[in-house]
């Protein structure tokens, strides 16, 4: 692993890392925030997965959560979207390819070499933060926006047993049935299939077996893609699901990371509350 920096930050330090990564093939680089709590043993983390375009960058340096984070003495991770590099495929949309990996496991050329994107944010990842700084494994939380709110909510759904709790600011909520999801399950895993698409599908996951924990969402009312995201049909399977979660449609705000910012606070208290209880 490479320091590429670490700066002072609340008291911490704000730290960005690059390392080889078994899952694609390829370096990768990360943003971590530690807490001064950390000096003294391992601390509760929150992972936060970024959207489409985003690297490791975006929420770390626009999402005002290191104060927060500060605050309550909790960790947080900031992986990248996607592998990438010029022998990494990519594709001139940007909702596709570089930037766009969606947190799954690539099946289909030329994308399976590297986009292994979920392997990398629940292994390869974390094997390399908890044996390296001073993180508690049995303390996580998981939190995302957009793509990244997708990955954390489907994530978290099959892994209950590692995260003690889950949010999503605007995620996709139902990628099987729109344009953000179709498109790119179809490059990465091939045709429509039952069991693989719906492997990363938040609100069929919901549908079919919750998660055994707290859960908070944001979206706006004034988001420019909500009929993308598809929150009602999330909010309709957590209903069916009697699942316990917080549900909210913010009034006038939109998909930008001014919506994001704004809510960062609550979203931080939420797994505070869960990881320090």
């Amino acid at each position: 692993m490479e320091t590429l920096s670490e700066n002072a930050c609340f008291g911490g330090t704000q730290g960005v890392y690059r390392h080889a990564s078994a899952a694609t093939g390829t370096d990768m680089t990360f943003g971590l925030f530690q807490p001064v709590e950390a000096q003294d043993g391992p601390v509760p983390v929150v992972w936060y997965l970024s959207g489409l375009t985003c690297t490791h960058e975006n929420a770390m340096t626009k999402a005002g959560a290191q104060g927060w984070a500060a605050e309550q003495g909790i960790a947080l991770i900031f992986p990248d979207t996607s592998p990438r590099g010029d022998h990494v495929p990519d594709d001139e949309d940007y909702d596709l390819g570089q930037g766009a990996g969606f947190y799954v496991n690539a099946t289909q050329d030329p994308w399976a070499a590297q986009f292994q994107m979920w392997d990398y944010v629940t292994e390869d990842l974390p094997a390399l933060v908890f044996d390296k700084f001073a993180l508690d494994p049995e303390r996580q939380g998981i939190t995302g926006h957009s793509m990244g709110g997708h990955g954390a909510l489907t994530i978290a759904m099959t892994l209950p047993e590692r995260f003690r709790s889950v949010s999503a600011f605007s995620p996709i909520c139902n990628p099987i049935a729109s344009d953000w999801g179709r498109k790119q399950f179809e490059a990465y895993l091939g045709d429509e299939d039952d069991a693989d698409w719906s492997a990363y599908d938040a609100s069929l996951l919901m549908a079919q077996r919750g998660f055994d924990g707290p859960m908070l969402i944001d979206t706006g009312t004034k988001d420019q893609f909500v009929d993308l995201l598809r929150p009602e049909a999330l909010a309709h399977a957590i209903a069916r699901h009697r699942q316990q979660a917080n549900f909210r449609l913010q009034p006038g705000y939109d998909h930008s990371y001014f919506f994001v910012s704004s809510f960062m606070e609550d979203h931080i208290a939420f797994h505070a509350e869960a990881l320090w209880a």
